[in-house]
């Protein structure tokens, strides 16, 4: 059976094995592919993955053998689910394999914010802790976590595993969250959205994009903020008006921002954020630790099987 890999790389640039996937069928795995090489890619392919690469009506129309689209990723707004049914096309995703990674990069931006430990690393390099004429060298406060007020928006898996590590740090937990009070762990408190936007002493984004959280954060939003607020986003770049959170970082309206995900990526050059103050940006890594992307590879190898199997695939959407 003819399996292709549209656009693998990201998953495997090379240190991770295909070699369970090629025990399914003849593969065919690239690294990227461009919208012009879809269909040709796929050609007579009952069974394709892919991360980023748009499965469209006109592509499952002119790829009438596709009978299994597996997604590498949580997401699957890439494939035209509506289509697919309609075609009785299997669609999968990949649930949960990277939330202990995500959560643990909320923290690495908070942390380097509320410490400066990329700056104070850079200043030691370059002489200024030598050159002090103390033992140690600060020039801008350093911020403890133990009893600040942690606000999330979305209490998911990621979510609820950000609010575990908020705990440990004695941090105050406030959740926006549909979740009934009753139903939450100790320590979290279940609120409104805009408790969270003025209460918070951090504020961490974990709800889905809908038309409903679509920038969420913006002009209106930011200004309910504490001046002292930090705000960090490792869910979805369209949740903030980019321009908006720009505007309010230069003016010092919240005290810094730190996020792994933007509205376009890769970042365009002429995205706001890029050289907003006390902005940090990671270039959408927190999911690409190797122990996430190998639970990742499992779980979509083995998706693969139950689907040639003819077993219940566990992580079908339609």
């Amino acid at each position: 059976m003819k399996i292709v890999v549209l656009d693998g790389y990201t998953l495997n640039p090379g240190d991770l094995s295909w070699n369970a996937l090629q025990q399914l069928g003849e593969v065919s795995i690239y690294d990227r592919t461009s919208p012009d090489e879809i269909i040709s890619r796929i050609g007579n392919a009952p069974i394709i993955l892919t991360n980023k690469v748009i499965i469209d009506k006109t592509v499952m129309t002119a790829c009438p053998t596709l009978k299994y689209i597996g997604v590498l990723a949580t997401g699957y707004n890439v494939v035209d689910v509506k289509a697919a049914h309609e075609q009785g096309i299997t669609v999968t995703n990949i649930p949960a394999y990277s939330t202990a990674s995500v959560a643990q990069m909320v923290f690495a931006h908070i942390l380097n914010i509320t410490n400066n430990i990329s700056t104070y690393a850079d200043e030691a390099k370059n002489g200024k802790w030598s050159s002090c004429p103390d033992f140690c060298y600060w020039n801008s406060p350093i911020i403890e976590l133990s009893g600040k007020i942690m606000g999330i928006i979305g209490l998911g898996n990621i979510g609820m595993s950000v609010a575990r590590i908020a705990l440990a740090f004695g941090m105050k937990v406030l959740a926006a969250t549909s979740k009934a009070q009753e139903l939450l762990p100790q320590g979290i408190t279940a609120c409104s959205v805009e408790e969270v936007f003025t209460a918070s002493d951090v504020i961490s984004l974990h709800c889905p994009l809908n038309d409903n959280t679509r920038r969420l954060i913006n002009g209106k939003t930011l200004k309910m903020m504490k001046r002292t607020a930090i705000l960090i986003n490792t869910g979805r770049g369209q949740l903030i008006d980019e321009y908006d959170l720009a505007e309010a970082l230069n003016k010092g309206e919240i005290a810094a921002f730190g996020a792994d995900v933007l509205s376009i990526e890769p970042a365009r050059n002429d995205n706001p954020l890029l050289n907003a103050a006390n902005c940090h940006l990671t270039p959408h890594i927190a999911w690409a630790t190797t122990e996430a992307r190998t639970r990742l590879m499992n779980i979509a190898v083995e998706n693969v099987r139950q689907f040639i199997s003819g077993e219940i695939v566990m992580n079908k959407i339609i």
